[in-house]
């Protein structure tokens, strides 16, 4: 498997105002998109800092691995075949097409692509 792009950690909040004020004005991190009351991206240098309330987050109460991907079926397969688990199976949101996966130690992991259009 490859072509694997580790960019982003997401992180569960119940107040995504409060949140990007944290990160954002406290921590330093610029705000780089946000979607509404729900998400929001900021720059952590070589890793975007996600928040997400439990409306898009993919396993809410987790920390999730973000990994940008060409084949989202196949790398949630790969996962699977080595002791995985498919969470949820590849669908397409508003922006990307992702798969919720977690590895063998119960860890998330959300594989995405985003969409063309």
């Amino acid at each position: 498997m490859a072509d694997f792009d580790a960019r982003m950690i997401i992180l569960s909040t119940e107040n995504l105002d409060e949140s990007i004020r944290l990160y954002s004005e406290v921590l330093g991190m610029p705000l780089k998109f946000r979607d509404g009351d729900h998400f929001a991206a900021l720059d952590g240098g070589s890793v975007t800092v996600a928040l997400a309330t439990a409306i898009d987050h993919p396993l809410p109460g987790q920390v999730v691995v973000g990994i940008k991907t060409p084949d989202v079926e196949a790398a949630a397969k790969a996962v699977e075949d080595a002791g995985g688990g498919i969470a949820k199976a590849a669908y397409d949101d508003a922006h990307e097409r992702r798969s919720v996966v977690y590895d063998h130690f119960g860890n998330g992991i959300v594989f995405y692509s985003p969409l063309q259009r």
